[in-house]
């Protein structure tokens, strides 16, 4: 198992290459990982010329050496390899550093190690042949992550907030652990615009373990330590807990890209595929669903459960309105940034008229977040959003006992606002 042309990797022989490039060697430390010694230097050389600092390794244990022994940047690493795949690389690695950027190339892509390599956190996965400008690409952008979870890492030092996401990760997991312990639901209403009803009830995360300040740097928790998927799987439980007190009360649940590839989620014996006529499932457009392998189908397979789908922050996503033809959702929620001063805004009042017409034609539900003024409810109902949320209505709360929700609810009888979102 050598690495580079001896027993173990030696960047001086990649240095003084690099130096006599045009181009500085500036752009950080790549560790090559490749079993094919052909391969290996034609990576090497192309990085080298491109400003990297290269060391290479042939399999994942003399990779470990190397890392063990000398910081790196990136790793670029091949997924077939003798004595351990790409795979178990990088789950050795995020053992001992979540940060460190992981670019996997294979000759053999198959779903399942495109999936494991999601959940670990690799932040490129290319098909070989690899082109130069691709392979170029992917490495710098890896590297530009690197210096950026620095970054990030001294602005945390610098608040004096070690504890967030910071650290080995034993002390992470500790953390993790206390806030999953303590996890809890709040509820936000949706109302129905023509009369302020309730029409569903949104469940939005909360812990209360003091280390982890709010939703999203939970939620950014999990994603490094690749827990999303318990996270998610709790969500259920507790809603679940809710709903069976409350039936006849709509929820919208939030999912994770990550929670689209978990099979619990599709197992009509799970006790949320037992609720879901009376479940709305929110996939964000804030995270590129792109990602998901057969994205399509596994939202087709969540439908002949019975379950709804709506469109989260639309208008704040990678996507825009793709989402619209890709997903064909029941709901689409507008994101607040549009939502926010629209009374006084021409601009977002033609972008919210636009969607709300469109919406209509394929038999959407608009829903209107962040509704805080009566000016902008005004506004909303004007330009024909069908639903509306924010705090003018109500803020989260911690809600208990069915009467809490059926009293604030009402009855729900008659048409709903859209063709598809039908009452229950």
């Amino acid at each position: 198992m050598l690495s580079t042309r001896t027993s173990a990797p030696r960047p001086s022989e990649v240095q003084e290459a690099a130096s006599a490039s045009s181009t500085p060697p500036t752009r950080g430390r790549v560790l090559v990982v490749e079993d094919d010694r052909a391969l290996q230097e034609v990576y090497a050389e192309i990085l080298v010329t491109e400003g990297f600092v290269v060391s290479t390794a042939f399999d994942g244990a003399s990779a470990l050496r190397a890392l063990q022994a000398d910081p790196y940047d990136v790793v670029l690493s091949d997924v077939v390899m003798p004595g351990g795949d790409g795979v178990d690389l990088v789950r050795a690695i995020r053992q001992r550093d979540l940060d460190l950027p992981v670019v996997l190339v294979t000759g053999s892509p198959t779903v399942e190690t495109a999936v494991q390599a999601l959940e670990m956190g690799v932040v490129h996965y290319l098909i070989k042949p690899v082109s130069v400008a691709e392979l170029v690409r992917c490495v710098g952008h890896a590297a530009e992550l690197r210096k950026l979870a620095a970054v990030k890492h001294e602005a945390l030092r610098t608040l004096d907030r070690p504890d967030r996401l910071t650290g080995d990760r034993s002390r992470l997991e500790a953390v993790f652990a206390r806030a999953l312990g303590s996890l809890f639901m709040t509820y936000q209403p949706i109302v129905r615009t023509r009369d302020g009803s309730v029409f569903a009830w949104e469940a939005l995360l909360r812990t209360r373990e003091p280390a982890v300040e709010g939703p999203l740097a939970f939620l950014e928790m999990a994603e490094r330590l690749g827990r999303i998927r318990d996270i998610g799987r709790a969500i259920h439980a507790s809603v679940c807990g809710t709903a069976k007190r409350t039936r006849g009360v709509m929820f919208f649940i939030n999912l994770h890209p990550d929670d689209l590839l978990d099979e619990t989620l599709f197992d009509p014996r799970s006790p949320l595929s037992a609720l879901a006529p009376e479940i709305v499932l929110e996939i964000t457009e804030r995270h590129p669903i792109e990602s998901v392998p057969d994205i399509l189908g596994r939202v087709r397979r969540l439908r002949d459960l019975g379950f709804r789908i709506a469109v989260d922050d639309l208008g704040a996503g990678y996507a825009g309105l793709a989402s619209f033809a890709s997903l064909e959702p029941d709901f689409v929620k507008l994101d607040r940034a549009l939502v926010s001063g629209i009374d006084h805004e021409p601009i977002k009042q033609k972008l919210v008229g636009s969607i709300v017409r469109v919406s209509r034609e394929l038999g959407i539900g608009v829903v209107a977040e962040g509704i805080e003024t009566p000016a902008e409810r005004a506004t909303a109902t004007d330009l024909g959003c069908d639903l509306m949320q924010g705090f003018l209505f109500r803020g989260p709360e911690e809600l208990h006992g069915s009467e809490t929700f059926s009293l604030a609810t009402g009855p729900c009888s008659g048409k709903s606002p859209e063709p598809r979102a039908r009452c229950r």
